[in-house]
């Protein structure tokens, strides 16, 4: 569970391959540019919606509400 995966590319791991398919960045591009990129996955298992590293936990927290 703790050991190095990847993100990107024909050795991703099935579980980056299936976020980044259900929710592409902003700009379109389903490939993950940095470390920090953050998904939030209801308990239904709908993808709903894609943080990028630059979205702060704060912006994060006043988000959730509505998905609640």
């Amino acid at each position: 569970m703790f050991s190095k995966i990847e993100v990107n590319g024909d050795d991703a791991c099935e579980l980056y391959n299936w976020l980044k398919s259900e929710k592409a960045n902003p700009d379109g591009v389903a490939d993950i540019a940095w470390n920090f990129t953050k998904f939030l996955v209801s308990k239904e298992g709908e993808v709903l919606v894609r943080f990028e590293p630059q979205v702060t936990p704060e912006q994060i927290g006043e988000q959730l509400g509505q998905y609640l």
